[in-house]
């Protein structure tokens, strides 16, 4: 029985790998094994941040709403304002609350009368 290279094979799995170290310093480019573990560890690393992303866009928004509805009115929490949505029957996420607090100000300020005339009744 004749003997199989893999020659192109080893060579094609390990271009792939140094290709997506591109940039990395040192041998961590250019030597496969230092290669393929730095990639390993940075994919590792894409994945976990996905998830904390989301989080981080969410106690981004909070913090907008927040500076948004104290400059509305001092006496009023980001607490109270959305038990104030809530009790008011208004159902706007928060992500479309910290862009209107942001880019429409006067539609935010509705919104936000709303609600603390929903926590005094």
């Amino acid at each position: 029985m004749s003997r199989v290279k893999s020659g192109k094979v080893t060579h094609a799995r390990h271009r792939k790998v140094i290709a997506k170290a591109k940039g990395y310093y040192a041998a961590r480019s250019t030597n496969f094994r230092t290669a393929t573990q730095a990639v390993d560890k940075a994919q590792q690393y894409a994945t976990r941040d996905r998830k904390a992303k989301k989080g981080q866009f969410r106690a981004l928004w909070i913090q907008r709403i927040n500076a948004a509805v104290r400059l509305f009115d001092p006496s009023l929490t980001y607490s109270r304002l959305i038990n104030g949505l809530s009790k008011a029957g208004i159902e706007v996420d928060r992500k479309v609350l910290a862009d209107l607090a942001v880019h429409e100000p006067e539609a935010f300020n509705a919104i936000a009368d709303k609600a603390r005339a929903a926590l005094a009744a």
